[in-house]
């Protein structure tokens, strides 16, 4: 049996839509991974961009177990002496609720060229409507 290799110009990016609301975290996290690395696919390649766009709706209904809603911090350092900022969790869901799932996804993906491109295809979304109906996305 010979090993087939998708090859760039075959690819075929499907749509997928999922709603946020009630889903755990981490979970739904590696749920959008998945799909936008292409490892649901049989024609899986670790080296070609197969995946496909993820549309998530209701983003800022999220739920977190355990103590995280009060305990999690987000860090990141401005590169500067004292420069580390960090924000908790609860008022990172008031404020940027996209970017709570936007950092948990990015973090599951390869930290290659071709993972900038597949977190390109991530939407989020606060609220159950979205721009990407004409696609017509299937339900994750």
């Amino acid at each position: 049996m010979q090993t087939t290799f998708m090859k760039q110009e075959k690819v075929q990016h499907g749509w997928f839509i999922t709603s946020a609301k009630g889903q755990v975290l981490g979970r739904l996290a590696t749920r959008i991974a998945t799909a936008l690395m292409g490892k649901h696919k049989v024609t899986f390649t670790p080296s070609t961009d197969d995946g496909d766009h993820v549309v998530v709706t209701d983003v800022e209904a999220l739920v977190v177990t355990g103590r995280k809603a009060t305990d999690k911090m987000y860090r990141y350092h401005t590169g500067y002496i004292g420069g580390l900022h960090e924000t908790p969790f609860h008022k990172m869901q008031q404020q940027r609720p996209e970017e709570i799932l936007h950092l948990a996804v990015k973090r599951m993906l390869p930290k290659t060229i071709n993972g900038s491109h597949m977190i390109k295809r991530l939407k989020l979304y606060k609220g159950s409507t979205h721009a990407h109906a004409a696609q017509n996305p299937q339900p994750l």
